[in-house]
């Protein structure tokens, strides 16, 4: 009898170990904020992306996979649609209702913090690896960008002073708004080695001609989507009150791409980079 079972078990054990392994089915991740794609990209991920949201236009790839809204609006059925089994996103997305609603479907997400300094871009990049199983490759983006953030710094640390900077933000046509506390460009002209002219509130907001001149701005600084949409630089100076600034009276307008510039993805050391030296020329003649 204990042979017979012997030999039963033997056999049972051959026969599973005959059977084919059913292969584990490849994450599909939808990512929501266009420094969370960057990011993904970077690491060299990008195969485990099912969709995107409209703000993901970087690199040009992430253009071409479905959308699935804007980060700030999204529907449980258009992320639904493409069968993720992860969303990830940061703090910006929403509604809250929405991610709700994919969670109850059985769709995990995980939400990121979001703040506009480098260690929340340091910290959105190790999470990403973490999530993509690119860990190594997220440690090794993380000590270049703190590299070259500490060799900015060097740098500033012989500037002289911190210039004004005026934000402005064309939305939708309408008159521009200026970039207060809390918001990316408040964050970028800090990294910069710059002070951001407007500081007697939070978010953005339409200033008025009293406020532009007394933000007493060294420079006006704009996305290029800006320029185009207020019908070019001559446009923007083109303004009683802003010829009235520093800025105005010297011509300086400093314009940037809009996800390099406010991205806080991994290109935010470059952009760091690129805006102190127009804000600080003296630091291209340093040694």
């Amino acid at each position: 009898m204990k042979r017979r079972h012997a030999v039963a078990l033997g056999l049972g054990a051959a026969i599973v170990a005959s059977l084919p392994v059913r292969a584990q089915r490849p994450p599909r991740i939808v990512s929501i904020g266009s420094a969370l794609t960057e990011i993904i990209y970077a690491l060299g991920a990008e195969a485990q992306l099912v969709g995107v949201d409209t703000t993901s236009q970087y690199p040009a790839a992430a253009r071409t996979l479905p959308q699935v809204g804007y980060m700030r609006a999204l529907s449980a059925e258009g992320v639904l649609s493409l069968k993720p089994t992860l969303v990830i996103a940061t703090t910006a997305a929403g509604p809250a209702s929405t991610l709700d609603q994919l969670r109850a479907a059985g769709v995990e997400v995980r939400v990121l913090p979001d703040h506009y300094d480098y260690d929340s871009v340091i910290a959105k990049i190790a999470a990403v690896g973490r999530v993509m199983g690119k860990s190594a490759e997220a440690d090794a983006m993380i000590a270049r960008g703190r590299a070259d953030m500490a060799e900015l710094a060097k740098r500033l640390a012989v500037a002289t002073g911190k210039p004004r900077v005026l934000f402005l933000l064309s939305m939708g046509g309408g008159a521009p708004q200026a970039a207060g506390r809390d918001t990316a460009a408040d964050g970028i002209i800090r990294l910069a080695g710059g002070t951001n002219a407007i500081d007697g509130y939070a978010g953005y907001r339409p200033l008025t001609p009293e406020a532009v001149i007394a933000s007493r701005a060294d420079f006006v600084l704009v996305t290029r989507q800006t320029v185009v949409a207020m019908g070019g630089i001559e446009a923007i100076l083109d303004q009683p009150a802003l010829r009235r600034t520093p800025a105005g009276r010297a011509g300086k307008v400093l314009q940037f791409d809009t996800l390099l510039l406010l991205g806080f993805g991994p290109r935010t050391p470059q952009a760091a980079q690129e805006l102190a030296l127009a804000l600080h020329p003296e630091l291209a003649r340093a040694p």
